[in-house]
């Protein structure tokens, strides 16, 4: 579903590639907010550039390319701290967010600002009519 909106609503192109999904520990994932860390993986792997290692993901993607909140946001961002993460993309209009932000986090509200994020002003996505 994820490789689809990101086609239909940003314009990366997936198709001609073999996409793999690697979960730690083998783990099947049920939970909606491991989506937009799918994203971001797989928007990183075709631009060529790394994510930052100390920042955690998290969001629900919506078919119309939204990113929508999840519950438990401030669990989400203090169990992240613990595992030494110390930064944060997370969905805008979290409900549950702890005051005083101190550029820990960043809140994004579409799939194609996402894609924006990671790729900046760079075309690094390859397009269908692109030599891979």
């Amino acid at each position: 579903m994820i490789l689809a909106v990101l086609e239909a609503h940003c314009g990366v192109r997936l198709g001609q590639h073999d996409v793999y999904l690697n979960v730690a520990g083998g783990y099947r994932i049920s939970e909606p907010a491991a989506d937009l860390a799918v994203a971001s993986a797989l928007v990183s792997s075709l631009a060529g550039l790394a994510l930052p290692a100390d920042c955690v993901y998290f969001g629900e993607v919506s078919l119309s390319g939204a990113i929508r909140p999840v519950a438990h946001t401030a669990q989400r961002l203090k169990e992240a701290e613990k595992l030494g993460f110390s930064q944060a993309v997370l969905p805008a209009g979290s409900a549950d967010l702890p005051k005083g932000n101190g550029g820990r986090w960043s809140e994004i509200d579409s799939l194609p600002d996402l894609v924006a994020r990671i790729a900046g002003s760079k075309s690094a996505l390859k397009r269908e009519d692109e030599d891979v």
